[in-house]
């Protein structure tokens, strides 16, 4: 338990106190009395001030204190997040006894059962302290599963609430009772908050109830048969399709399911793109068996997916362009572009391909619009010079792209991001991640993706800078060779389009406006372009390169 500054005798009074404000309460409905009214309003300020000197102490500690390690900081944390919480709970109190006022009988409450409701919030009351001084993580998910409890119970209240309504009496005593039972249901949710921060505490990243017993159920199908305070939970990054990512692995250092020493993968998040995912990674592996990880464990609740997948060693191909040396970057380029020749070239389908490009841009402007309005031109003239809209632009190009199509498909990544690339220098290897968009496709998209990807890194000193030009440009031509062995004549047409679409769809990431300016303008030059071809031979289309740098 953390002790510094007499924090645990706070903590430890703060807990007693809300136990004795829920006990007051509980004796209140059943027998009100204005010392019971006054008794529990008048310890509300003590209870405040209690909140208040755990949230000081907590954040002096953590901004003066520069020696506290990661466990200590997140135990820290965690006690000023149930400080807030249990606060709120004893407020929750107060409302409920000052509702009774409103009653037209005070003893009207009495025909409704809360002594249940008090059965759960007491037990859950004992038992924070407890799990958070022994790190209980079955008493934590204990607390946690008092807001399904306390839901269900107010759900019941409700729908005989509402009937008695029906009925046309006692009006303004229903409304009052359904009030107070609103306020036991909101002690749920901060009771779950508390849960949820022990739960932190013990993990070291926060993570939801139901994210948990989603990692839980997936890590009981994987083989884990540990306990679940054993496991090391450490946050990634929140993809851009809302799926959580975290790093699972043993805190003693002992193998993962299936004897994976490096740990594994944890990713939650909605349950079509968690299962297409899934499905993608299946027929990688069937194909290529080295490129993707290994799926441990899959499981599927309501709305929501989740998996664990093997962790892959190595660094993303982003770190590598800017950290590696000249020799290990061009290692790296050489292993990558060997392994995309081969995945394109074992999985080519010569039937044609439609594309989408341009409806791919339509299908993200409000995302788009929404970080950068003023990425929406609106028609302008001035004398005879007419400059197009953004609507119209896209209407016409989207016109003239129908005109076109692959002469073949490949399978495609589909979100080809130089990030979602882990390139393994022991093992001479790249591995692909993220590839819930992977389809048979046109090949040009990856290529736009990941040359885009490369231009919109933030980086702006002239050395770094001209390393991922090289970057793009060694990759270009790579592309462009394929293309021509292939004898895929429209290559660079559709090459414009695509590089329109991730330059245009790729500011909504950039906050940077003048970057996200330098990307739209060149995504508008290539609209033009395609607006001022339409109608000729698109196998006579010649791209401009200098498109492709900054």
């Amino acid at each position: 338990m953390i002790t510094f500054e007499g924090l645990d005798e706070n903590f430890k009074f703060l807990v007693l106190e809300v136990d004795n404000q829920a006990r007051a309460t509980q004796r209140f409905m059943a027998a009100p009395s204005r010392k019971g009214f006054t008794k529990i309003t008048s310890r509300d300020d003590y209870i405040d001030n209690l909140k208040t000197i755990i949230e000081n102490k907590c954040y002096s500690r953590i901004h003066s204190d520069k020696s506290l390690d990661k466990n200590q900081l997140n135990k820290i944390r965690a006690v000023q997040v149930m400080g807030v919480n249990l606060e709120k709970i004893a407020d929750y109190f107060v409302n409920i006894v000052k509702q009774m006022r409103y009653l037209d009988d005070q003893s009207f409450i009495t025909r409704y059962n809360f002594d249940e409701i008090f059965d759960i919030i007491f037990s859950s009351l004992d038992l924070i302290r407890p799990a958070f001084q022994r790190e209980n993580m079955s008493d934590a998910l204990t607390i946690c599963k008092a807001e399904p409890r306390l839901d269900q119970v107010y759900k019941v209240h409700f729908d005989r609430i509402m009937n008695e309504m029906g009925m046309g009496r006692n009006a303004q005593s229903l409304v009052t009772v359904l009030f107070i039972f609103r306020y036991f249901e909101r002690v749920g949710d901060a009771l779950l908050n508390i849960g949820e921060a022990i739960i932190f505490s013990l993990l070291g990243e926060r993570i939801k109830i139901e994210q948990f017993d989603a990692l839980q159920q997936t890590l009981t199908k994987s083989g884990f048969s540990d306990s679940f305070a054993d496991i090391d939970f450490r946050a990634i990054w929140g993809t851009r399709s809302g799926c959580r990512i975290g790093r699972v692995e043993s805190r003693n250092g002992d193998a993962q399911p299936r004897e994976e020493k490096q740990g594994s993968i944890y990713k939650e998040g909605n349950l079509e793109k968690i299962r297409k995912e899934r499905e993608n990674i299946i027929r990688w592996k069937e194909a290529f068996p080295n490129l993707v990880a290994d799926v441990y464990g899959f499981h599927e609740e309501s709305d929501k997916g989740s998996m664990l997948v093997e962790f892959l060693n190595g660094c993303t191909l982003d770190e590598v362009v800017l950290s590696g040396d000249d020799d290990f970057v061009g290692n790296a380029l050489f292993v990558f572009e060997s392994t995309v020749l081969d995945t394109w070239t074992n999985t080519l389908e010569r039937l044609p391909v439609k594309t989408n490009y341009i409806w791919q841009i339509q299908s993200r402007l409000d995302n788009v619009l929404q970080t950068h309005p003023e990425f929406w031109r609106m028609p302008k003239s001035l004398g005879n010079a007419a400059v197009r809209s953004t609507e119209e632009l896209l209407a016409k190009c989207a016109d003239f792209e129908d005109e076109l199509e692959a002469p073949f498909s490949v399978f495609i990544h589909g979100d080809f991001n130089i990030n979602n690339v882990v390139y393994n220098h022991e093992a001479q290897q790249v591995h692909y991640i993220d590839l819930y968009r992977s389809r048979d496709f046109d090949y040009v998209q990856d290529v736009s993706v990941f040359l885009v990807s490369n231009f919109r890194m933030p980086v702006f000193e002239e050395g770094h800078r001209d390393r991922i030009n090289n970057v793009v440009r060694q990759f270009y031509n790579f592309a462009k060779g394929f293309a021509e062995q292939q004898k895929d004549s429209t290559f660079e047409a559709r090459m414009a389009f695509a590089l329109a679409r991730s330059f245009y769809t790729s500011t909504r990431f950039e906050l940077n406006y003048k970057f996200a300016k330098e990307m739209y303008n060149r995504a508008m030059f290539l609209l033009e372009k395609i607006y001022h071809y339409g109608g000729r031979q698109w196998e006579k289309f010649s791209l401009p390169l200098d498109i492709l740098f900054y």
